[in-house]
């Protein structure tokens, strides 16, 4: 990573690690490897958002340091990450943000939906064993129901 990008791409600054470093050390000891560490996924990009760095600064401070301590750090940068927004995620076709509306029938539906891995490190035997276990779980959704 080059540049650290604040609010436009015309405001990119050169990033500078000794300031990066010391900002997160103002909440909690962390070491220098510890930072470098997880910095390490973001070499790849040439420009990057500032919001990626307090987020990053954020599970480091509460790591190493307190909760508490995280949310203040996070609390003033956070003019860094724009308007706030709701997550929304795509479940059996509906676009959501949370289930707390759904009835009782749908929300059984996603619980026994089967959830896919992109892994596919583990064997047919097991594979077809947690097929199984999933199929029980749903039949069983459907029969107390």
């Amino acid at each position: 990573m080059k540049n650290i990008i604040y609010f436009n791409p015309s405001d990119a600054a050169k990033f500078d690690f000794e300031r990066y470093a010391n900002s997160l050390k103002r909440y909690a000891e962390i070491p220098d490897a510890d930072i470098k560490t997880a910095l390490k996924c973001l070499n790849e990009y040439e420009n990057l958002h500032v919001s990626r760095l307090v987020e990053l600064g954020t599970a480091l401070i509460e790591k190493f340091g307190t909760e508490a301590k995280a949310k203040q750090y996070f609390e003033a940068h956070e003019q860094y990450f724009g308007e706030k927004f709701e997550r929304l995620r795509r479940i059996t076709g509906y676009l959501v943000g949370t289930l707390d509306r759904w009835n009782d029938g749908k929300k059984a539906e996603e619980k026994a939906r089967v959830k896919h891995s992109v892994n596919s490190a583990i064997s047919d035997a097991v594979r077809a064993e947690r097929l199984q276990e999933q199929a029980l779980a749903h039949n069983l959704a459907y029969a107390t129901a």
